[in-house]
């Protein structure tokens, strides 16, 4: 008989991620040509980028990308480990929600988030809930 598998500790998975860095690609990866910086970003870094987002508005995940790139002084930033961070902030902050803490007081990913991404879609919460929480954010924001 296969061993159950345990729910994922999103807290511990946002803690024991490296710290963000750039690295020079020798080949192409998911879009990004060879010979550019690639930004490996981290679930803190992300975090810090949406809480900054202003309640009621919204950034698509590209803006986020080439914002953060630019920041960190790189070309692009990894398509796949940003959905991967997206997620385990997402996950963080709807296990907030659910232990009790207001919506202002958790990480705002539905900023980012749309529930219509390959994000949202697999989330815990599903994609209708994500639309939930940006109606709510914009009904109390600006």
């Amino acid at each position: 008989m296969a061993a159950k598998k345990r729910p994922t500790d999103w807290r511990k998975r946002f803690a024991a991620a490296k710290g963000p860095h750039v690295v020079m690609l020798a080949s192409p990866f998911a879009g990004v040509p060879a010979g550019a910086s690639m930004l490996i970003s981290s679930p803190g870094e992300i975090a810090n980028y949406l809480a900054r987002i202003p309640q009621g508005e919204t950034r698509t995940i590209d803006r986020l990308r080439n914002e953060m790139a630019r920041k960190a002084g790189a070309q692009a930033m990894c398509p796949v480990t940003t959905a991967i961070y997206l997620k385990v902030v997402a996950e963080v902050a709807l296990t907030d929600l659910a232990e009790g803490k207001p919506l202002d007081g958790v990480i705002p990913f539905w900023r980012v988030v749309t529930p219509d991404s390959k994000v949202a879609k697999r989330l815990s919460c599903g994609p209708d809930h994500v639309a939930h929480l940006i109606a709510l954010d914009r009904a109390t924001g600006g």
